[in-house]
């Protein structure tokens, strides 16, 4: 069995703050005994406005918020998923929401850019990701200590078919920002939906809590097992969640239904 964290985190407009409340909730992942870490989507910023993301972009494989990841990683030794970075496009006014791995050594071993892009309006509340992010067209997963990872983030977890194109993953993870509408109604029952049908751990480190824009986020950072349980849940607030993944728990599934 391997243990693995999810961090929660209440993202705020500042780069340097949130790199700060990620390191130190990753010391605490680590000091735990995680061999794996997951931050939520953005985890980086959320600022006042949507474009506030964009002006901080990076290029590939540079950048302080690419940096702080491989040091960091390799100050714990242990991986390190980073739940979104943004990465620049050749369009000035549009990033690439990546979903970057990065080993035990600092070295980032797979990217996967959002494919779906949310789209939600409800009374004053309103979002459209596809005005400041370009979405990924490729599937990604890949080949760890820990098993087969599938990555992915946040409003993908509404399209199961993109993780059928994934194969046999041990875990996948669903970094996200949810809004609590959307939230409240189906954030655990996609979670536990994906885990069962692909007989899968699901990771989903998440947004939770009000951040300075007035924008709230549902939080809930879920540990599921491929028997669709839920292993571990932090509702609100910054924090962690540690599970014990047993791929032999999910390999004697599979034979099961084989």
């Amino acid at each position: 069995m391997t243990l693995m964290a999810a961090v929660q985190m209440v993202s705020a407009p500042e780069v340097a703050a949130n790199l700060e409340t990620a390191g130190r909730l990753i010391a605490q992942a680590a000091a735990a005994g995680a061999k794996l870490v997951a931050l939520p989507e953005n985890f980086y910023i959320i600022g006042r406005h949507e474009g506030d993301k964009v002006k901080v972009r990076e290029e590939d494989g540079r950048g302080p918020i690419q940096d702080f990841l491989s040091s960091v990683s390799k100050r714990h030794r242990l991986w390190i998923l980073a739940g979104t970075v943004p990465i620049s496009t050749q369009d000035e006014t549009r990033i690439r929401s990546a979903c970057l791995l990065y080993d035990d050594t600092g070295k980032r071993v797979a990217r996967y850019d959002k494919r779906h892009l949310f789209r939600f309006r409800q009374g004053e509340e309103s979002y459209d990701e596809a005005r400041s992010v370009e979405p990924g067209t490729k599937p990604v997963a890949v080949d760890s200590p820990f098993g087969r990872l599938g990555l992915s983030v946040c409003y993908d977890v509404r399209f199961p078919e993109r993780y059928r194109e994934l194969g046999d993953v041990d875990v996948i993870f669903v970094p996200s920002a949810f809004t609590v509408p959307t939230g409240q109604a189906h954030w655990e029952t996609l979670l536990r939906a994906r885990a069962i049908e692909n007989q899968a751990y699901v990771i989903a480190p998440a947004q939770g809590g009000t951040h300075a824009s007035g924008r709230r986020t549902y939080g809930h950072t879920m540990v599921i097992d491929p028997w669709g349980m839920v292993l571990g849940v932090h509702p609100e607030g910054e924090g962690i969640v540690v599970a014990d993944i047993d791929l032999e728990h999910s390999r004697q599934l599979r034979r099961r239904f084989a």
